[in-house]
């Protein structure tokens, strides 16, 4: 078999075959109790899921579910880090809710390794993209995410009013992974619809969700059978080559890596950039400081990062089992709440302030536990150079109609519309 035969037409229909496993009933009823019945789908989560989440870590810290075939939800910053350190009694195989529960079978591997992959496997997994991820690879990378800031505001140039979101913090990650990976950048509006079809769409029916990967799969294919008959410097040529064990990587798994890489590089500093400034909008005063102390933006970042932590994960029970004063299933989800567990009390000082200058600051907007997130690195350079581009050109700004926000419904939250009045 050549390395171009792995990449056949049965591959897709390999990968649905693994992606297969329990159906449950979709439920789209607003929400009548967050403590019995709450779905982070919901358009008043969306909205501002903080309120939600301080109420149940005062009178349910464990909350639970039987929308999406049974979830619980932890609120209190230890529970939610016990259960991330725990990989013998919980499953990485799926990370995104949803109405399918795929396979026990799909462990140790996961449908998008590493951040599905359970030990053994997942060492050998994420060891393979840590040198990409590096403080020095990122560092290579300053310079031109930096000039893309700056064309990206050029752009703006002569406007009172634009969408923030849409037209400078989504394409920042965009142009970045995609010429991480070797992608066209023009392909900007395909990696959207990637991002809101794999992570917005979670309570569509099963078969629209598969048909969806199948467009991004399709896609992905296209790209490495292009990179196969034209090999270059990029992370697409590296996982073609890579081995592990002494054999080059199953094609569902490079596929994988490469939908993962797109989709979470992409999302998640998206909305990361989007959040801080909406915070920098509607609070003029830490503007203005940051405007006057620009020296002070890495550490107001991390102060972002914490109270706005975009990404929510989840894990599946492998065991029936009483855990924490809750009795779980064999295959209930856990919704990982970073975003609660930013804000809980017992390990924040005064953590529904938002403070630009807190100095100690160990959140866990990156996540915790084996799957820590592996390009933070990363993530860190293209927020803290979007914000500085943008304060530097863009020293004044204010939200241009707060109740047209909007923020995407799904695991990773940021704004997916930001108006703002520039001047």
């Amino acid at each position: 078999m050549t390395v171009d035969d792995r990449f056949g037409p049965e591959l897709e229909e390999t990968r649905r075959a693994r992606l297969r496993g329990t159906v449950s009933e979709i439920v789209t009823d607003p929400v009548s109790d967050w403590a019995t019945d709450f779905s982070h789908v919901d358009p008043q989560w969306a909205a501002d899921p903080y309120p939600i989440q301080d109420d149940l870590r005062q009178r349910c810290p464990i909350a639970h579910t039987d929308r999406f075939g049974g979830v619980w939800l932890p609120t209190r910053y230890e529970d939610v880090a016990a259960v991330a350190y725990d990989t013998e009694r919980f499953s990485s195989r799926a990370v995104v809710v949803g109405n399918v529960k795929p396979p026990r079978e799909l462990a140790p591997v996961g449908g998008v390794p590493p951040i599905s992959s359970d030990p053994p496997f997942h060492h050998d997994a994420r060891k393979l993209l840590l040198p990409a991820f590096t403080k020095t690879a990122v560092a290579r990378r300053e310079e031109s995410t930096r000039a893309l800031c700056h064309e990206l505001i050029d752009g703006l140039e002569g406007r009172e009013v634009v969408d923030a979101a849409r037209e400078y913090a989504q394409y920042i990650p965009m142009w970045v992974i995609a010429d991480m990976l070797g992608f066209p950048p023009e392909d900007a509006d395909r990696f959207r619809r990637f991002v809101e079809n794999a992570l917005e769409s979670v309570n569509e029916p099963t078969e629209v969700r598969l048909e969806r990967f199948a467009e991004l799969s399709a896609y992905l294919v296209e790209q490495i059978h292009d990179h196969l008959a034209d090999p270059r410097d990029d992370l697409t040529s590296y996982l073609l080559d890579a081995e592990l064990n002494g054999a080059k990587l199953d094609p569902v798994h490079v596929v994988g890596t490469i939908a993962l890489l797109l989709i979470a590089g992409i999302d998640t500093t998206w909305s990361a950039i989007g959040a801080s400034l909406w915070h920098l909008a509607k609070t003029p005063a830490d503007r203005e400081r940051l405007v006057a102390e620009p020296t002070l933006l890495p550490t107001a970042m991390e102060e972002f990062l914490r109270a706005y932590a975009p990404v929510t994960m989840a894990r599946l029970v492998k065991h029936d089992m009483h855990w924490n004063g809750v009795d779980m299933k064999a295959d209930d989800w856990i919704l990982l709440s970073f975003p609660a567990a930013n804000r809980d009390p017992a390990h924040f000082d005064h953590p529904t302030d938002i403070r630009i200058d807190r100095e100690i600051n160990r959140h866990a907007a990156f996540g915790l536990g084996i799957h820590r997130c592996v390009g933070s690195h990363l993530a860190r350079m293209e927020l803290r150079t979007a914000l500085d581009v943008w304060l530097q050109r863009i020293p004044t700004f204010t939200l241009a109609d707060p109740d047209a926000v909007t923020w995407a419904a799904s695991q990773v939250r940021g704004p997916r519309t930001l108006p703002l009045r520039i001047g």
